[in-house]
């Protein structure tokens, strides 16, 4: 069946049969596991993944594509077609008792949102398997000192362990994006290691300090942490005074918060 990818939705499908059989390989899934797979499209990957998994929920919000699935993945019992955007999903209302693995063919658009949908309903997830324009992904796993390091590389990595599983080139999709793909695996992280009244704190340090990027710390942060609080801390962890943000680490970060 021919489908015409629609630009308003961000459609750009995944056609390359043997990158297709590579990230469903990746993600290992298991009898018992359940699947939720965001952005179903065409069902490449969903008829893969309903063969190993106990239960797959097809997420897609085009509602054309969704008449397809059905009867494309009318022989897999274990497939329950859903007609609804991501932003909107239910999550404990679907896995009350049991934790779910995310799959998905993200829009570049509001990858951003997305990650922080799957953020506020992470009580309820496993892991997290993404494909995401390569920029947002080498964003998301920079390191401290590199120049894709950021307010989204700390943001994403408090709560993940990011790790690129495999580059994926444009031609793989159709249409092909502007950009290649790379195929994230976001492991949740079983404790996180501020209390919840620290993190306003330290996601507010953070934006601040990366919004101002080229400046010293001290110069950055100086309208929200008091300056004998931030020499406390730069001489308790042997910190440059000149030092700036995109050379601190999470761990640092956390640390200021923390003095």
């Amino acid at each position: 069946m021919y489908y015409k990818p629609k630009k308003r939705l961000g459609q750009n499908f995944l056609v390359d049969k043997n990158i297709q059989k590579k990230l469903v390989q990746a993600c290992n899934f298991a009898g018992q596991d359940t699947v939720l797979e965001i952005g179903a499209g065409t069902g490449a990957l969903t008829s893969l993944i309903a063969r190993q998994v106990s239960k797959i929920y097809a997420l897609e919000i085009d509602e054309g594509l969704c008449g397809h699935l059905k009867s494309l993945l009318q022989e897999y019992s274990n497939v329950e077609i859903i007609n609804q955007d991501i932003l909107r999903f239910d999550f404990k209302k679907h896995f009350s008792r049991k934790k779910v693995k995310i799959l998905g063919n993200i829009p570049y658009y509001i990858s951003t949102p997305i990650i922080e949908r799957l953020i506020n309903f992470r009580q309820v997830i496993d892991t997290v398997f993404i494909t995401v324009q390569k920029e947002f992904a080498l964003r998301i796993c920079a390191a401290s000192g590199s120049k894709t390091y950021g307010s989204l590389s700390c943001f994403v990595q408090y709560y993940f362990k990011p790790r690129i599983i495999l580059k994926i080139k444009r031609n793989s999709f159709f249409p092909p994006p502007g950009v290649d793909s790379c195929f994230l695996r976001l492991e949740l992280k079983k404790k996180l290691p501020l209390k919840k009244s620290e993190e306003k704190l330290f996601f507010r340090i953070i934006r601040q300090a990366f919004n101002q990027r080229r400046k010293t710390l001290r110069n950055s942060l100086k309208n929200i942490i008091p300056a004998e609080k931030l020499r406390r801390f730069l001489c308790n962890f042997n910190l440059d005074a000149k030092i700036r943000p995109e050379k601190l680490t999470i761990q640092d970060f956390i640390n200021l918060t923390k003095t």
